[in-house]
């Protein structure tokens, strides 16, 4: 991606690390893991396999109010040394910039980019190829942007098993910043907290929040003093760390417009159709809840649309049958993970169609299975997804959602039925204005 020419202060990493990280209000030892890592859509979704990922970042996203929330970052402003803070790894202090950066999870990747930093990424959880074509995807979009993800290193080696990052790799990537949640490490196969302790001490600090995606309960060392934050909040904590905070605040202010725009054109709550948001898999849907608490919600939930999973019991591993679906019978079917990610909803709604008890569900009846976004988002991915769908569940009040074939770019929507200015977004993340 287009490098930021007014990111200096860059320090080289020992000289960064020299600085040490200030670790308060619990620090790395008070911090909290919890829910189960593995992938699978937000916590009220199933399934194991691809198209999951346990990295989270924010809380009960209301969708509006983003700016001015970074209330627990703070600026020494003495030789340009600063210090951010989030939970569950307290207050971290800066000599400069980080230039080499570990990082697990796409809205992580989505926001370095956004700030002018997507070359500092090193890594990603998950597989490099399928995160980079989905951030590609979007950026296709964003003149001027991309993210290369050739030579990123995978972290984990779990497959569809479980969590597994080895202690070496944090040794050998020698990075200056582990963008990831320490309460996440210690749920990861084989890690104990005196293992995250170590490598905070002899590589790197830790800053991330895995667990405000959906508000699920982090691992028992980190649980007490944990906090949920939004999408946006953790965009501006992110934003605090490189230095960019201008550039968020313009970020923010479009997607409070695109929010804005959104939620003035609804229709009458009684016209607004019933929406499943789902994973299909070898002929079983998992569900997701569209509108509980997290950031993996942050694109549906702003939209208030009227949930097709009444049941209060959904949860992680809850799964339907065709039958048990066409009970529930939604107009719309939300399917994640599907821009250019691990998913082919074009085939997914073909199998449907050709099924004797699925084709009577009634969004697959009237066409609106929907490829959905990756709700492990970041800023940039967040507008768009915003966009996306409110054209599936509105066409009336935002225009159709065009045709996407698996694998393809964020489709090419006419200049007059976009919901927010690409141009505006792009001159942002590329001359930060």
């Amino acid at each position: 991606m287009a490098n930021d020419s007014t990111m200096d202060g860059r320090v080289s990493r020992r000289q960064w690390l020299r600085s040490g990280a200030v670790v308060v209000g619990g620090g790395l030892l008070a911090g909290c893991s919890g829910g189960s890592g593995s992938e699978g859509g937000n916590s009220t979704n199933g399934g194991s396999g691809a198209g999951t990922d346990a990295a989270n970042g924010s809380g009960p996203n209301s969708g509006t109010g983003t700016s001015g929330t970074a209330e627990s970052t703070q600026s020494s402003g003495t030789g340009g040394s600063y210090s951010v803070s989030m939970a569950p790894a307290g207050e971290v202090s800066f000599d400069g910039v980080p230039e080499d950066v570990m990082v697990y999870s796409l809205y992580a990747a989505d926001a370095m980019v956004a700030y002018g930093a997507g070359d500092a990424v090193n890594s990603l959880g998950f597989s490099a190829e399928a995160g980079g074509n989905t951030l590609s995807a979007y950026y296709e979009r964003l003149d001027g942007v991309s993210f290369d993800s050739s030579g990123l290193q995978q972290l984990n080696e779990g497959g569809s098993g479980g969590i597994s990052v080895s202690k070496e790799v944090f040794y050998q990537l020698d990075s200056d910043l582990h963008l990831i949640d320490p309460a996440l490490v210690v749920s990861f196969d084989g890690w104990s907290q005196s293992d995250v302790t170590e490598i905070g001490e002899n590589v790197a600090p830790w800053f991330g929040n895995n667990y405000s995606r959906d508000h699920t309960q982090p691992p028992k060392p980190y649980r007490s003093d944990y906090q949920y934050y939004t999408l946006w909040e953790v965009a501006e904590k992110l934003s605090q760390v490189f230095q960019q905070h201008q550039r968020f605040q313009q970020l923010a202010s479009i997607h409070d417009d695109l929010v804005d725009r959104i939620q003035s054109n609804l229709p009458p709550k009684n016209q607004r159709p019933t929406v499943a948001e789902l994973l299909f898999m070898d002929g079983t849907f998992y569900p997701s809840k569209i509108n509980s608490p997290g950031f993996g919600n942050a694109h549906i939930r702003p939209l208030k649309a009227t949930d097709a999973f009444t049941a209060s019991d959904i949860a992680y591993g809850t799964s339907y049958d065709f039958e048990q679906m066409l009970e529930v019978d939604p107009d719309v079917i939300l399917h994640q993970y599907g821009i250019a990610s691990y998913y082919d909803v074009g085939d997914i709604r073909t199998t449907l169609e050709n099924d004797s008890v699925a084709s009577n569900i009634a969004a697959v009846e009237n066409d609106r299975v929907y490829p959905s976004g990756d709700p492990v988002q970041g800023p940039l991915m967040n507008l768009f997804q915003l966009e996306m769908t409110a054209k599936q569940l509105y066409p009336d009040q935002f225009g159709e959602w065009p045709d996407y074939s698996s694998g393809d770019p964020y489709p090419q929507i006419p200049k007059g039925e976009q919901l927010f200015d690409r141009t505006k977004v792009a001159n942002v993340v590329t001359e930060g204005n």
